[in-house]
């Protein structure tokens, strides 16, 4: 399972990079997608817990940095920080902890750290459900419509969190 999650951030990272690909790596790479591994969505890379070694391919891709979604006592199975800075990324730690947390002072932070950075980002949670979650309410923020927020954030990674999000979003 690490290879194949190795493998699909190389070749997101060659797409992300506008490396050109044959047709038949754009259909590996839409399948890696559509399986969770890693989701594009404006150039924000949203993901799951990242190992050593993807956050290696995402600084040799050209990432300048990694948004940590996830609260200080979740186990993320290495010394992020460290790991990030070590490969020349700057590391946020943006903690979001339950439901509550997802709510448009985060997401509005989200993006205060977003265009901070000149580059690809990466932005992750456990498993890209509370990315997906702010990107929808970042959206709202930025103008659209609830349903179109709700299907950004999807692309994001947004799944559980819906009903918060719509939540959030009908509280507005």
């Amino acid at each position: 399972m690490k290879i194949i999650k190795i493998l699909s951030l190389i070749l997101f990272a060659l797409a992300a990079n506008g490396e050109e690909m044959s047709s038949s790596m754009k259909v590996a790479i839409d399948d890696v997608l559509a399986a969770g591994k890693v989701t594009p969505v404006d150039g924000v890379t949203s993901t799951g817990q990242p190992d050593e070694a993807a956050l290696k391919i995402f600084a040799d891709s050209g990432y300048v940095a990694v948004i940590d979604l996830r609260t200080a006592e979740e186990e993320r199975g290495i010394d992020e920080a460290t790991v990030v800075e070590a490969a020349g990324m700057e590391y946020v730690l943006l903690p979001i902890a339950g439901a509550t947390a997802v709510n448009f002072e985060n997401a509005a932070r989200l993006d205060e750290y977003l265009a901070g950075f000149d580059g690809p980002v990466v932005v992750h949670c456990g498993a890209g459900n509370r990315v997906g979650a702010l990107l929808a309410l970042r959206q709202s923020l930025k103008g659209e419509d609830d349903e179109a927020a709700i299907a950004y954030g999807k692309a994001g990674g947004l799944t559980g969190l819906e009903p918060r999000v719509r939540e959030v979003l009908e509280a507005d």
